[in-house]
């Protein structure tokens, strides 16, 4: 893994509704079947943590987006473009939900992960997420069938 940023220069932040457009655009370019701008909407509406990381020419790099239920917070989505890739962003990405995480008090925090996306599970694995079930069916895969989801915890 290379990571050949100068942290302190990448712009971390909220995600506002300026941002969604690229977001949009970068979750369609890394993902088969995408959330749609409707669902990145309601999340900001919904008052779920949402952050964007920039590269300093302002650049989206990744997101993430957790919702707090009691006392376990919910990894709902996290990407980094996919030129980006291999370069350290996805557990910085990670780093920080698990912060904000924390910052709301939270004990855990669960993810559901495709069994198909090999690099994310690996990522999330060596993070120190277990797995704890499985969701049957609960993506949508290609040619109208589903994907099951493995579900994973972190321990905050």
């Amino acid at each position: 893994m290379t990571s050949h940023w100068d942290l302190a220069r990448l712009q971390y932040e909220p995600m506002q509704p300026a941002d969604l457009l690229d977001v949009a655009a970068l979750e369609a370019s890394v993902y088969p079947h995408p959330w749609s701008l409707a669902n990145f909407e309601d999340s900001l509406r919904s008052g779920y943590q949402a952050w964007v990381l920039r590269a300093p020419d302002g650049e989206l790099l990744g997101y993430f987006l957790v919702m707090a239920v009691v006392d376990e917070a919910h990894l709902l989505n996290v990407a980094v473009a996919a030129n980006r890739q291999g370069q350290g962003l996805g557990r910085l990405l990670l780093n920080q939900s698990v912060a904000c995480a924390r910052g709301l008090g939270m004990e855990s925090m669960l993810l559901e992960v495709r069994p198909s996306n090999t690099r994310a599970l690996e990522i999330y694995e060596r993070y120190g997420f277990k797995h704890i079930g499985r969701r049957k069916g609960y993506y949508p895969a290609a040619n109208q069938q589903r994907e099951d989801a493995l579900v994973m915890r972190f321990t905050l």
